[in-house]
């Protein structure tokens, strides 16, 4: 019994250090409001997302979160579920309107937490574009001893970018 309570103690303590997809939004762009658009790619969009992002993708069906203060677009946040080694993460890709990571948040982390990137290390994803350079051993640092996260979070970010060229990019 008392096992139990300590392991069901752990998992809420991990769990609430990490942020909802609300306040992962608010935390990605304060004081905007969010309107959630749903987008069925079609197959030749889904494509260009792998094109684009050389990644697989999951599924043709995305969510974006389209924060707007004052009436301006400040940018769109897509979340990504993504398997890590055996288990699942979901994390945030905020993206401004010029198409350049504004923040990285996982809202959900199920394999051990000693492989959960640190936030000084999620900040490198800031301030890049979809280019070649976006990628480990280039501009993103390796994470030493969690290479499976690392290359996880690199994959969504770049997945995710590809996404917003897709779905907004390409109608500037």
């Amino acid at each position: 019994m008392k096992l139990t309570l300590l392991c069901f103690a752990t998992i809420t303590t991990l769990a609430a250090a990490l942020p909802t997809r609300e306040d992962a939004l608010k935390l990605a762009f304060p004081g905007a409001t969010f309107t959630r658009k749903e987008h069925f790619l079609t197959e030749a969009q889904g494509t260009k997302v792998k094109q684009l992002s050389q990644r697989d993708l999951q599924g043709l069906w995305w969510i974006g979160y389209e924060a707007v203060k004052e009436g301006k677009l400040l940018g769109v946040a897509f979340f990504d579920t993504h398997r890590v080694r055996t288990l699942n993460e979901t994390a945030m890709v905020a993206i401004s309107p010029d198409g350049i990571v504004s923040r990285v948040e996982i809202i959900q982390f199920h394999e051990p937490q000693e492989y959960l990137a640190k936030e000084a290390w999620k900040q490198q994803f800031v301030g890049h574009k979809l280019d070649d350079d976006l990628s480990l051993k280039r501009a993103i640092r390796p994470l030493g001893g969690a290479t499976l996260t690392a290359n996880a979070l690199t994959d969504a970010s770049r997945r995710c970018l590809a996404l917003w060229q897709v779905l907004y990019g390409e109608k500037k």
